[in-house]
């Protein structure tokens, strides 16, 4: 670890790090642009993962040859994965419950995620998990979305902490490329359909297995912090 300073908070990404959603934006993604007539890849998907709802929005809008529509394709989107939250389609990965409680237990923890408040809201809902955050914010409501370091910024400063002295956990590029531009320890767990590309994994401190290690990890450097 190469982070001198104690950690005072946690970040933590939704998308890919709490719950497994990834594959649920790419299948909304798909059905608004196949809609439209046009095929969406995996090299879209990769396109646009940590983007913005306002984003992402421009960009399948511009795909289907429709730019003005992006309002339409986000409220399509958004809610159709809203839906499907609601429905219990996205679950909780193996362990996340466990990590983000007790990290919580140990310190102040916030969201940062690309995710629309609407979604971000949903999924707190759905697992009961809203009470354990002390901030959420959704990339939508700052100017920029991941990579940019703008919705990590702000998340940190609604803890109240300085980005040095705060941990982000992620699972994609972008995501690593936002945590680490915002000046945070990253803790990487690899989203094992869409890993981080190899030169944003290299900025990790921690790439764990799972979110054990990941919990493993994060609680002991708590208990360095309070040991200095």
């Amino acid at each position: 670890m190469t982070n001198d300073q104690p950690i005072e908070g946690v970040v933590f990404d939704l998308d890919g790090v709490i719950i497994e959603s990834e594959h649920l934006w790419e299948e909304v993604w798909r059905d608004f642009s196949e809609s439209r007539g046009r095929p969406w890849e995996l090299s879209d998907t990769l396109a646009v993962q940590g983007m913005s709802s306002i984003e992402w929005a421009g960009y399948l809008a511009g795909h289907v040859g429709a730019p003005g529509d992006a309002d339409m394709a986000r409220d399509h989107c958004v809610n159709g994965l809203v839906g499907r939250i609601q429905r219990g389609e996205a679950e909780l990965l193996p362990g996340a419950r466990e990590l983000v409680s007790s990290v919580s237990a140990r310190v102040p923890i916030a969201l940062a995620s690309s995710a629309a408040r609407k979604a971000i809201d949903a999924v707190l809902s759905h697992h009961d998990l809203a009470g354990l955050f002390t901030a959420t914010v959704s990339s939508e409501e700052v100017p920029r979305g991941k990579p940019s370091p703008d919705v990590y910024l702000e998340a940190v400063a609604r803890l109240g902490i300085s980005p040095g002295n705060g941990l982000a956990v992620e699972d994609s590029s972008n995501g690593i490329r936002a945590a680490y531009a915002a000046g945070l320890v990253v803790v990487g767990i690899p989203n094992a359909t869409y890993p981080p590309r190899a030169d944003a994994a290299a900025l990790v401190d921690h790439l764990a297995s799972d979110h054990v290690d990941a919990r493993e990890f994060i609680l002991a450097q708590l208990s360095e912090g309070a040991r200095q």
